[in-house]
């Protein structure tokens, strides 16, 4: 191979985007090697008031598709930054190391430069198996100069990927030693082109190495991490922007603080109330490196602190204050945030005023508004006031939201209404409006309130009937049954919780069944509740404490004696099919204790189900934070167990030092209730009725063992792999089949029903 064809100049192409990366210092490079331009996105800035939209109303646009394999996890709606309203030259560019390299016609020897230019020219075409052997082969002359040169070739023709694999080949040689120019240039482009999961493996190492990042890979991380469509991501975007000030002491540019403050209080259903720290944060950084701060800004802040648990009054002020100060008028989102703050506590002087500025405003009144009004003279003890405002948005024609309906009926079912509760509840009803378990549960309530028992159990049975199994509404039923002395019937709705997957049992069910039996002297029933109770760790509450010590004193020798932490064996086979499909294990140094991690998709009415049931059914081993409410609207979507022992076993099986893998027996414990965890954890059905289960950490053995476990149940499933993630997908007969399997374990398949999720 003659190397005088490959030592012509190379043009460098110019990156589209806004922030420089780490500039080459390559003049020579193979010229008979392919070059192809990659449209990058460019970086998002605002360094100005938006035209359009604002922080607290926009609406998700277009989500970009996550490439990398490692991002292949539950997907949560993307929020896209800031888009750029200023001239690019307005921006200066980031200081960043020069990486410079030595040209082929540089090298004495002829052979090296046939061979690296080979590298060059071949590398990039093959995949990750034949390309790591092929960097074997080299490993008699190839040094660290030599796998640079390839490395940077790769990124100079956008193949971001293979100048990846290369470097990782690098890092694991016995030469190797770190070139902080060289993992700064890599990691921005790996992060310009959204490659997320390798861009944090390299920016992690250089951290490791005791070095600070560039603060081009700060910001190019953060802004990768806002694009990606996946859960989680925002807290890491979160976490990489403190970085950059906290340990790299960089002042971020200002379209970084807006991009960020944006996407927090984007989130939906109210959970950015619980990125309030971060984005004050966010607001102090931005004043203190005196920049503009942008109406929507204040309008974002405020909107937050409305959502908070305790209101901070004093801040929501000064906030209100600099907004005056700063010239910019409040707008219909402020002020909708301010009654929302006021109607928590009660303030009608304060919401009656807001309102006001509401109708002298040109804009149209948001039916929220209506709802707050309702709720703050309901707090203070005017709930015909509530019904005036509610009746009112009829009269003026205005549109009656299902929010508007379900607060009314919540305030008159408080104020035992009777007829006035039930004469808008049917109206509600017979709308067709979603949802319908609020109104059910405030109406059942009041009837439970005036020791109404038969209409209390015609509402449970329509709802029943209608609505997916709810555990509020069958444990008020249950509550009602034992009051009246039905306990037969309430052992029934009892037993049906505590079977039910879909609705479980807690502490307050076991409390109100163990009353019945106390009460009626059923003493061995009261013991086997009692056992349930001791062994989930649940509180027996103090008016049933001493008959039951009395109920124990009659009938057991020993009336204490030491529960066992032991899980059983429909536990165990959970277990096994949720670590299948993701859940994660961590270890302490020692890899004597063990903890596991239950994560769900708070977008996933599949885990939106999964994690009460998984809940309630591993209650026993939860910490006390994770136990801490027994509301199923307020139970938390992440929650882990104790660190225990016990768990050693799953911990050496698919978990070691820290990373997932598939234990070698895998395919003897492939039972049908584990494959229906795994799928409903990490698994999905497509509309066309086939079955894909995602298998993370695994090696074409494994899968090939999966396979064979799958044949000897007659079940055929094709195997795709994406990166480190295997997807094994089951179509036609096989889908079916694999549901008649698992579909006895599918507790969740009255609420996928109703969902529409199948």
């Amino acid at each position: 191979m003659n190397a005088s064809v490959y030592s012509a100049s190379f043009t460098v192409l110019k990156s589209a985007l806004a922030f420089p990366s780490p500039p080459l210092r390559l003049r020579h490079a193979p010229s008979s090697l392919p070059v192809r331009s990659l449209q990058m996105c460019s970086s998002p800035t605002l360094l100005g008031p938006p035209r359009s939209s604002t922080l607290a109303t926009a609406q998700p646009l277009q989500q970009e598709e996550a490439s990398d394999e490692e991002l292949t996890e539950t997907v949560r709606p993307s929020v896209e930054p800031f888009r750029d309203v200023a001239s690019e030259r307005e921006m200066r560019s980031f200081p960043s190391p020069e990486l410079e390299v030595k040209e082929l016609e540089e090298l004495p020897e002829q052979w090296r430069r046939s061979k690296i230019a080979w590298l060059c020219k071949e590398l990039p075409s093959y995949k990750h198996s034949t390309f790591v052997r092929i960097l074997n082969a080299q490993r008699k002359w190839i040094t660290q100069d030599d796998a640079t040169y390839v490395a940077v070739h790769c990124m100079r023709i956008r193949e971001n990927e293979a100048s990846f694999r290369v470097y990782k080949w690098m890092s694991q040689q016995h030469w190797f030693h770190f070139d902080f120019s060289l993992a700064t240039k890599l990691a921005d482009y790996l992060g310009k082109d959204r490659k997320i999961a390798k861009c944090r493996e390299i920016f992690d190492a250089i951290i490791n190495q005791g070095r600070v990042p560039s603060e081009s890979t700060f910001h190019i991380l953060t802004v990768a991490y806002l694009s990606a469509p996946v859960e989680g991501c925002l807290d890491e975007a979160c976490s990489v922007y403190n970085k950059m000030i906290q340990l790299g002491g960089y002042r971020p540019r200002l379209s970084l603080h807006n991009s960020l403050f944006r996407a927090l209080v984007s989130q939906a259903g109210g959970r950015g109330k619980y990125y309030l720290k971060q984005a004050e944060f966010i607001f102090h950084n931005i004043v203190t490196s005196e920049f503009e701060v942008h109406q929507d800004v204040y309008a974002g802040l405020i909107w937050l602190h409305s959502y908070q648990d305790i209101i901070d009054w004093e801040r929501i002020a000064d906030l209100r204050q600099e907004m005056k100060n700063a010239g910019f008028k409040e707008s219909t989102d402020v002020l909708i945030s301010i009654m929302r703050a006021c109607s928590k506590a009660g303030n009608v002087e304060e919401t009656e005023k807001t309102w006001l500025m509401l109708l002298e405003s040109d804009c149209r009144i948001p039916p929220k508004a209506f709802v707050y009004r309702m709720e703050v003279y309901a707090k203070v003890g005017e709930p015909m006031k509530s019904l005036e405002i509610f009746e009112g948005m009829k009269r003026q024609n205005e549109p009656v939201s299902s929010a508007a309906y379900l607060k009314i009926i919540e305030v008159m079912s408080k104020a035992e209404e009777t007829e006035i509760t039930e004469t808008i509840f049917d109206e509600y009803i017979g709308s067709g409006m979603k949802p319908v378990m609020p109104a059910f549960l405030s109406l059942m309530s009041m009837y439970f309130n005036l020791h109404l028992h038969d209409k209390l159990e015609i509402a449970f049975s329509q709802c029943a009937t209608g609505c997916c199994p709810n555990r509020s509404i069958y444990n008020l039923y249950l509550e009602s049954l034992v009051r009246v002395g039905f306990l037969e019937k309430a052992e029934g709705i009892f037993n049906e919780m505590h079977t039910n997957g879909t609705i479980g049992t807690n502490a307050r069910s076991c409390n109100t069944i163990l009353d019945g039996y106390l009460a009626s002297e059923e003493c061995a029933k009261a013991e086997k509740v009692y056992d349930i109770m001791r062994q989930k760790k649940y509180e027996i509450e103090p008016r049933s404490v001493e008959r039951l010590q009395e109920v124990l004193s009659l009938n057991r020798k020993i009336v204490k004696r030491k529960v066992s932490m032991k899980l059983d064996e429909e536990q165990r086979e959970i277990l096994v099919g949720l670590l299948l499909g993701g859940v994660r294990i961590e270890s302490d140094e020692e890899r004597r204790n063990h903890i596991i991690l239950f994560e769900f998709s708070e977008n996933s009415n599949i885990h939106s189900v999964l994690r009460v049931h998984i809940h309630e059914r591993f209650y026993e081993w939860l910490t006390l934070s994770s136990r801490s409410n027994d509301d199923d609207n307020e139970m938390p979507y992440r929650f882990s167990t104790i660190a225990h022992s016990y768990f050693g076993f799953f911990a050496d099986q698919f978990w070691l030092k820290g990373r997932l893998m598939i234990p070698k027996l895998v395919h003897r414990w492939l039972s049908a209730r584990v494959l229906a965890y795994w799928y409903m954890y990490g698994g999905l059905r497509s509309s066309s009725g086939d079955i894909l289960l995602r298998l993370k950490g695994g090696s074409r053995e494994d899968t090939e063992r999966i396979i064979r476990a799958f044949q000897a149940k007659s079940l055929g499933c094709r195997v795709k792999r994406k990166g480190r993630v295997f997807w094994m997908g089951f179509q036609g007969t096989n889908a079916e089949m694999f549901w008649e399997l698992v579909e006895p374990y599918i507790w969740s398949v009255p609420m996928l029903k109703c969902s529409g999720s199948l």
